[in-house]
């Protein structure tokens, strides 16, 4: 394809995302490449993609088998704006269990976006705030009184900001880590210590942008501290307190799969599959159990504590385990149980 008919083609396109290839990338057809990169995309879309002149490597169209090599540039360019329509007010239930003049706390279910994004246009917590309150105050363009976030598949705490004055006394609490967040987590293996503390920078992997690293020397990535202390064994998982003294995106999940204990059922991050325990069959049977009862990584927000930015009074919150993670819990306590009998 000649520049000017390359030009004509991509004319009222907009980009969506561009991604620079690292310099250890190994060769990797694009379509494979593209979905370590975008969040929530199916091989599918992105080979339709492809095939509609949408995905462009180093400036050319490329088709699915196309090889992306180190710095090559590649960008999914479309035929809306990124965020058209993005922020559309839905009349979704919310568990709120606070609120006042100045801010809300919601418990977010597990399987909920905060905010919307790509493949996320609607039914996010973002979509369901601006329903219940109007003029939020902005954060970003489609992140509007969020404070803080969580992942999709983690349930737990939330607080939002209803105001400009409780968003920047809220902000700067988390950016001062004055706030307090606790989470529980099921994590793969028998911890060694009752207790510690995991401390390593945590950056967009390399390899797999959906994922974060862990980068122990500081040469790349963000200072991140996660704190824990174990709430019970059971053989070959074990049930952990989280207390968060930065808050880096995937943290606790980076963190613990770092020092060995992958999350259970972390299909990011390989904790889907057995990684601890026997071979017999009985043994992977209960496991495979365990993933249908939970089946998300088992992490939840349990606790979140801040001042609040009016009253200048300590609030602290804290909620139920959700029945997901309480089943998966339930269970291996009685397999732990009939192993010891």
């Amino acid at each position: 394809m000649s520049d000017d008919a390359l030009k004509e083609s991509q004319e009222g396109l907009y980009e969506h995302h561009k991604f620079i290839a690292s310099e250890g990338q190994e060769p990797l057809r694009v379509d494979k490449f593209l979905m370590n990169f975008i969040e929530n995309a199916t091989r599918n879309k992105i080979q339709q993609a492809i095939k509609s002149g949408n995905v462009l490597v180093n400036d050319t169209l490329v088709k699915s088998n196309h090889k992306v090599k180190p710095f090559d540039e590649v960008r999914v360019v479309l035929a809306h704006p990124p965020h058209e329509n993005l922020l559309v007010a839905e009349d979704i239930p919310l568990d709120i269990i606070y609120e006042d003049d100045d801010l809300l706390v919601v418990n977010k279910p597990a399987g909920m976006v905060v905010h919307p994004g790509h493949g996320n246009y609607s039914g996010t917590l973002v979509n369901g705030l601006i329903h219940h309150i109007e003029n939020l105050p902005a954060n970003s363009n489609e992140r509007p009184g969020l404070v803080h976030r969580i992942d999709k598949d983690t349930s737990g705490l939330l607080v939002v900001a209803k105001t400009e004055q409780a968003m920047t006394h809220l902000a700067n609490q988390f950016y001062d880590r004055t706030s307090t967040r606790k989470y529980i987590a099921l994590v793969w293996g028998n911890m060694d210590a009752d207790e510690g503390t995991i401390t390593g920078h945590v950056g967009r992997s390399f390899k797999n942008r959906l994922q974060m690293d862990v980068f122990p020397e500081g040469d790349y990535g963000k200072h991140a501290v996660t704190h824990y202390k174990v709430l019970e064994r059971f053989s070959y998982v074990t049930l952990v307190e989280c207390k968060l003294e930065t808050g880096r995106t995937h943290q606790i999940r980076a963190h613990f799969k770092y020092i060995g204990h992958t999350l259970f059922n972390d299909s990011r991050y390989g904790g889907e599959r057995i990684l601890k325990g026997t071979t017999f069959t009985k043994y992977k049977q209960f496991v495979d159990n365990c993933f249908k009862i939970l089946p998300r990584q088992a992490l939840h927000a349990k606790t979140l504590g801040f001042e609040h930015p009016t009253t200048k009074k300590w609030m602290q919150f804290d909620s139920e385990i959700p029945e997901d993670i309480q089943l998966c819990l339930d269970k291996w306590r009685n397999y732990t149980v009939n192993q010891k009998g």
